[in-house]
């Protein structure tokens, strides 16, 4: 009896492990941060007469402000979750690598087991 360990080795090594991962919050193929609070709100200018237009400027500053420290939590959120993602998807890679190499092994053992009868 003649097993062929490459064909065996072959159907493992192709076979796809599918594993859901989220980062943040994904929702519909968007990203949201977790721990950034709320987007702050786009002020609108009201140029009804100068007091009015100042008070716009005064929010406008504030908003700047506000979004600068939003964004930059975004991005120190959003790297770190890139590289967990990445960090977790290089460790399922290597276990595979090491299941199909102890399967393949296990395989190869066993036909030379099974040639000697």
């Amino acid at each position: 009896m003649k097993l062929n360990v490459l064909t065996l080795t072959a159907v493992i090594g192709f076979s796809v492990f599918a594993a859901t991962s989220h980062a943040g919050e994904l929702s519909n193929g968007g990203w949201q941060p977790s721990g950034c609070g709320d987007k702050p709100a786009t002020p609108q200018i009201d140029a009804g007469n100068v007091d009015s237009f100042n008070k716009s400027v005064a929010a406008i500053n504030d908003w700047q402000q506000q979004a600068k420290v939003y964004f930059e939590c975004l991005i120190k959120e959003a790297n770190t979750d890139n590289n967990t993602i990445a960090e977790s998807a290089n460790r399922e890679q290597a276990a595979y690598r090491q299941a199909v190499e102890a399967v393949a092994a296990e395989a190869d053992a066993a036909k030379k087991k099974l040639d000697k009868r």
